[in-house]
């Protein structure tokens, strides 16, 4: 009889100096990850490249400061391209252990910033790329709008894996899209700390019947030195508390919620689970009803400018 089981690690940190830095630390991490036995190491939204938690960048409505376009600058140039050096660099990470790495990166293409997560097989290859498609408030001053075509989820000999970044995870039918794609591995990175982000995983794990995966942040004033309000209160004083966590099928928790600082959660997951938790619950197959509710989704690519040789017929 064959086994059905994988471990699996999720990774709570304390944001990086700069993108280098991030790598290393996820060399690093990865590292313990695979000697612990974990097959697939999930790492927090925006790790490379930062999330710029409470940083402003000068703006009001009708107006942007010089100072504001300089820190965008200097954001800008902690990015990074895909395909590029650094994603060649987290390629061979995962090549060197063995291990599948989701990890959340900002994306620089053109002249636009984009919070993504790349998929790095155990072999080094890039598997794919998903770019979040609704940034969530302030964080469209910064970020673009992903599109349909990068929404995947892969068949691995893990199980089928995917991943929704943050509040990405309110939206109803782009859950709905993950679902009916048959995930099973639903990796949730975050920036995302209050008591309503648990409530929220166990949610997905139960109504898709998937494991999922949540990796966040442990941050303190101090990790964000261009904050509007770094000069206040103590350095020392929690700004993101984390709240990573793993849940299987029917909502129980396997790990976490880390919120005391950095941590390396790992969990045993039975891929058979979301099979046993199909039998009663397929919100995509025999619990839907397409005769009153269908989704449309577009997954071709957009681009604002294409060019072509000639004129189209």
């Amino acid at each position: 009889m064959t086994s059905n089981r994988t471990r699996v690690a999720v990774a709570q940190l304390a944001p990086a100096a700069d993108t280098e830095a991030a790598i290393d630390t996820i060399a690093a991490v990865s590292a313990r990850a695979a000697h612990g036995g974990a097959a697939l190491v999930l790492f927090p939204e925006a790790y490379v490249g930062g999330y710029p938690r409470g940083a402003g960048f000068g703006t009001v409505v009708g107006s942007r400061s010089e100072a504001g376009r300089e820190a965008f600058r200097r954001y800008q140039a902690q990015a990074i391209t895909v395909p590029g050096a650094q994603c060649a660099r987290l390629g061979a990470i995962a090549a060197e252990h063995g291990v599948y790495l989701v990890v959340g990166v900002i994306e620089r293409d053109g002249g636009t910033l984009y919070c993504s997560v790349l998929f790095f097989a155990p072999d080094g290859t890039l598997m794919g790329t998903h770019r979040k498609l609704m940034p969530t408030a302030a964080e469209r001053l910064i970020w673009g709008f992903g599109n349909g075509s990068t929404m995947p989820v892969f068949d691995t000999p893990l199980g089928r894996l995917g991943a929704v970044i943050c509040w990405e995870n309110y939206m109803p039918l782009l859950r709905a899209a993950h679902y009916a794609k048959g995930i099973q591995l639903y990796c949730a990175p975050t920036a995302d700390s209050r008591d309503t982000w648990l409530a929220t995983m166990r949610h997905i794990a139960v109504e898709g019947r998937c494991f999922v995966l949540s990796a966040n942040l442990f941050a303190t004033r101090r990790d964000y030195p261009e904050a509007d309000d770094a000069a206040t209160g103590s350095p020392d004083d929690v700004v993101c508390r984390g709240g990573s966590c793993i849940v299987d099928p029917f909502g129980v928790v396997l790990a976490g919620p880390a919120v005391e600082g950095e941590a390396l959660l790992l969990a045993d997951l039975d891929l058979d689970a979301t099979v046993r938790g199909q039998f009663d619950l397929d919100v995509t197959g025999h619990y839907a009803r397409p005769d009153v509710f269908r989704l449309l989704v577009n997954e071709a690519d957009t681009p604002p400018v294409q060019f072509v040789d000639g004129m189209p017929e």
